[in-house]
């Protein structure tokens, strides 16, 4: 399996920013990081292994960047509305520079899939919400969609539209509506320890609202906020919606 790490300095962030790489051929897969950690955290936690089947028939190439988390929500020392722009930030990395070097790895525009778990989940729910015409779907894991969590009382309009069930219920762009009921959207979450299945129902629900069709899938009491879900979710959900 091609394995390549890479990077480089994002002007959105002024700073390093790693990308790895995994496969060579098939559409793309785009990971978002869970809490704090790194580029290398679903590898570490053996979820590449378990795509590797699609990855080393040629029918999936996987990405995974970096989060920006500890420079924005969980930085307890930052001022809230400091943290607010670093997301934004991050935002603009993902559709201005990540988005563009996805597509020249692949030698063209190849459909991008967006996920991620916990805190992923959040991050790749808000980004395709706001720009579907770059993506294909979502797969969306074990997250919390509002960002209440993490601002700690603290709401101003960049918080608002970064949490998605705040600016979705509102949301009365038709273009980006119209773009979003083109696309696979799937929203997963456990009923276990640490897990909040209200999240995920209350966005399938926003989004059925408005006319915009998406998968829930609510799994049982056994399955907790954890890696063992998530690698049996992500792969089963690629394999039954996106990847045949």
């Amino acid at each position: 399996m091609r394995r390549d790490i890479g990077g480089w300095h994002s002007p959105r962030l002024n700073k390093w920013m790693d990308i790895v790489s995994y496969g060579h051929y098939g559409p793309a897969l785009l990971l978002f990081p869970t809490a704090a950690a790194d580029f290398l955290e679903y590898e570490r936690f053996q979820l590449i292994d378990a795509l590797r089947p699609f990855i080393d028939a040629g029918k999936l190439k996987v990405y995974s960047i970096n989060s920006i988390n500890t420079e924005s929500w969980m930085n307890n020392q930052m001022n809230p509305r400091h943290k607010a722009e670093r997301q934004e930030a991050f935002n603009h990395y993902i559709y201005d520079e990540v988005v563009p070097f996805i597509f020249n790895d692949c030698g063209g525009h190849t459909p991008i899939i967006l996920s991620g778990a916990s805190f992923g989940a959040l991050h790749s729910a808000n980004i395709f919400f706001k720009r579907p015409d770059l993506f294909w779907g979502l797969i969306a894991m074990s997250g919390d969609y509002q960002l209440h969590s993490y601002t700690k009382g603290y709401s101003d309009d960049l918080t608002f539209f970064n949490s998605p069930l705040s600016y979705l219920p509102g949301w009365n762009d038709h273009y980006i509506i119209d773009q979003l009921k083109q696309k696979e959207i799937v929203l997963a979450t456990g009923q276990g320890n640490h897990e909040k299945p209200s999240a995920a129902i209350e966005l399938s629900h926003v989004l059925n609202a408005k006319g915009i069709h998406n998968h829930l899938e609510v799994w049982g009491h056994d399955i907790h906020h954890d890696w063992p879900t998530w690698r049996q979710m992500l792969p089963h959900f690629l394999g039954n919606w996106f990847i045949h």
